[in-house]
């Protein structure tokens, strides 16, 4: 090649790796990772992960006040990520959905209790 001719970048096209994540599924990723970006958010999902709760017994678990832990349910349910149900005058709150649990396992398998990277389990040979 000679010195005064540019080199093109490659253009690939996602069909040429189709295990590329596509620009949407880039966004709605970055969008669930911001809203799990407040640690109160996260524990409100560790904790309905582990068991159902109302609103209520979550702002306790918590340490939030009702009203504020009444948002972030709303915007975790509306992502998608919390399922609520109705039990009489109160709304159940839980996650089901087994890959926010794989997501949640793995995050907290990930940092120690002391918030730093935990060690990595032995491999087996």
């Amino acid at each position: 090649m000679a010195k005064d001719e540019k080199r093109r970048p490659e253009e690939i096209s996602s069909a040429d790796r189709p295990d590329e994540p596509t620009p949407p599924q880039l966004a709605s990723a970055a969008s669930t990772f911001a809203l799990l970006s407040s640690p109160a958010r996260l524990h409100v999902m560790w904790l309905a992960a582990q068991d159902a709760y109302d609103v209520t017994t979550l702002a306790r678990r918590a340490g939030i006040n009702v009203a504020t832990m009444s948002q972030h349910l709303t915007k975790l349910r509306l992502a998608g990520l919390i399922n609520a149900r109705r039990d009489g005058r109160h709304h159940i709150y839980s996650v089901d959905d087994p890959h926010i649990l794989t997501l949640l396992q793995q995050i907290f398998a990930h940092i120690a209790p002391d918030g730093g990277l935990a060690p990595d389990p032995p491999r087996g040979t």
